[in-house]
């Protein structure tokens, strides 16, 4: 088994005469594609919607693969400058399109009998989604030439800002026991068994942000006011409503959910002080405690020994899911390993143009690894379910992105739980209430902080000392006095990739939405058992091509009421209780 992944089914590297080969190609359909911006209205209008979507599929076909071909390399070394090269190369040539994109989008969704050409077309009808979004989506577009000028500029502008926060926190040195480690290396410490190691991790850690949080203060900034502009000028009440639109989410669901979430708030807030008491504290359970193990049998895992756990308890839920699990380990699908140049946390990239997907860890061998892993792996599985789209029907949304995922997390920690004992069970709870708080408590204080971001974003610029502040609001308001206030955490804002995207805004309530979506869908597979996975399996096909309130009604949920949420929430509840009735 590779510690590293292989990215060659894509591309053999950069002299690689396919990849080569595929640049070219883009500069024949880019110019092909201004040939028929520049014709639009001399062909029928059937003729034209035909001939836009096989440009349109070849397009994102290209894009698509030089695009997580380059950002992959990125992703594990951040300081490779023919790799920055080869993505400004690259994004240069999409940006070049904007012009042409904006004139034929709209000239195509504004097309009268565009419903009916389409009910008439069998190769078009499986794009009714894509349209109907398309319409949504271009009714904010602007004039075709300030389209232009926005995607050029933006390479130089968020694209750049974003950049720079990937590259410092990626590179930056952390001074630990007299060695230098990454900042990655040291928030995996949090998972240590020693307490001293958590503390002094957590005290370096904080340290280590003297040297670019001034530089990340400028890059979040930047980014936030340049949202902040786009928005509005697209007709976007805010960007939260403008993030809301390109979910397919409507704010009546993501107000539900909160409005729930705030109910059962100061359950999680029980948890966090019995585990607090358990350990030791009297005035709440300090930051670098978040994370600590309960009980000294705490196993830790090789890479091969997360694969067979998986795979066990995989193979109970699904034979389509085990399978493609052994194949991500045994064919380099998975990037493992801390080091200097490569990004933190976790991710998943689904490459549908080769059926497989790419997952990045920062493995350190602790349970939590492992379920991470599993979650990573449920966005693979997402793909999986997705792959046989069309081209342009490959895009699920934020909300929905995070359900297969975190089903995964539910399958491995049930199974886990139930097979344990004694103090085994305790271990396993509270690791599932680990995981599970940060979805509640601290995605909420994450949310809370970029909507206060941006509001004052609109008049003030925000130094390195004011986003401190807003962050450590931002902790009290959602954690309450569960945690010591002495050490909450001020600088969540810098290592967090996700604060960093001028093209995706909130990436924080999808992981709440995807935790007790998948929560509640999991409660019906337990009383369904087998009967269940096709249905799951159809649903997680549908995300890409449908709102995730069309989605959840396949299921016969009503997200737009927080009962479904309630459901969800009260079931962690049982959980808490039982964790401090084992615990009294």
């Amino acid at each position: 088994m590779n510690s590293e992944w292989s990215l060659d089914a894509l591309y053999k590297g950069y002299d690689d005469p396919a990849y080569q080969q595929d640049f070219e190609n883009l500069d024949t359909v880019i110019n092909k594609f201004h040939a028929f911006a520049e014709n639009l209205g001399q062909k029928s209008d059937n003729d034209t919607v035909v001939e836009y979507i096989t440009l349109m599929e070849e397009f994102t076909f290209l894009i698509s693969s030089l695009g997580n071909y380059t950002g992959l390399r990125e992703a594990t070394d951040t300081t490779d400058s023919e790799t920055t090269s080869n993505i400004n190369r690259l994004q240069a040539k999409v940006n070049a399109t904007a012009k042409d994109s904006a004139k034929v989008d709209k000239y195509v969704a504004n097309i009268a009998n565009l419903e009916e050409i389409i009910a008439t077309n069998d190769s078009l009808k499986e794009y009714t989604f894509f349209f109907n979004t398309q319409k949504n989506y271009v009714s904010h577009l602007l004039s075709d030439d300030v389209e232009e000028v926005i995607a050029k500029l933006n390479q130089s502008a968020g694209a750049a800002w974003s950049s720079l926060q990937q590259y410092l926190t990626s590179t930056v040195e952390v001074e630990y026991n007299n060695e230098k480690t990454t900042l990655s290396g040291i928030r995996n410490l949090a998972y240590s068994k020693d307490k001293e190691v958590r503390k002094s991790a957590y005290e370096a850690e904080i340290a280590c942000y003297d040297k670019i949080k001034d530089a990340v203060s400028f890059s979040l900034n930047n980014i936030k006011s340049q949202v902040n502009t786009i928005a509005e000028l697209r007709g976007y009440e805010s960007p939260l409503a403008m993030t809301l639109s390109e979910s397919h989410m409507s704010k009546e669901t993501l107000d539900a959910m909160l409005t729930a979430m705030k109910e059962y708030m100061p359950k999680f807030h029980e948890y966090l002080k019995r585990k607090a008491t358990i350990l030791g504290y009297k005035n709440g359970l300090p930051w670098y405690e978040l994370f600590a193990p309960l009980g000294e049998n705490h196993t830790e895992y090789t890479t091969e020994s997360a694969k067979e756990y998986l795979l066990k308890h995989f193979r109970n839920f699904a034979d389509d899911l085990a399978d493609m699990v052994e194949e991500a380990f045994d064919n380099s699908w998975i990037d493992f390993f801390p080091r200097k140049g490569k990004v933190g946390g976790a991710f998943c990239e689904n490459l549908p143009m080769i059926k497989q997907s790419r997952v990045l860890t920062n493995f350190d061998g602790t349970f939590g690894d492992v379920v991470t892993l599993a979650h990573e792996l449920g966005h693979a599985y997402h793909g999986l379910q997705i792959q046989e789209h069309r081209p342009l029907n490959l895009d699920y949304s934020m909300p929905v992105a995070e359900t297969a995922s975190t089903f995964n997390e539910n399958v491995i920690l049930d199974a886990a739980i139930h097979e344990a004992e004694g103090k085994d069970k305790l271990v396993l709870i509270e690791s599932q209430l680990q995981d599970t708080t940060q979805i509640i408590c601290d995605i909420y204080s994450r949310f809370l902080f970029e909507s206060a971001v941006f509001e004052r974003r609109k008049e003030e610029f925000l130094f390195s000392a004011d986003l401190e502040q807003i962050m450590l609001d931002s902790q009290k308001q959602a954690f309450g006095d569960s945690l010591e206030e002495e050490t909450l955490h001020p600088y969540m804002w810098v290592n967090k990739s996700h604060y960093y995207s001028e093209g995706l805004s909130f990436y924080n309530f999808p992981y709440a939405f995807g935790g007790l979506f998948a929560r509640g869908l999991y409660s019906m597979y337990q009383q369904e058992g087998k009967d269940f996975v096709p249905k799951y399996r159809a649903l997680l096909k549908a995300t890409t091509v449908s709102s995730v309130e069309d989605v959840a009604k396949m299921a016969g949920i009503d997200l737009t009421k927080p009962d479904f949420w309630r459901q969800s929430l009260q079931s962690y509840s049982d959980e808490i209780d039982m964790f401090l009735e084992l615990t009294k």
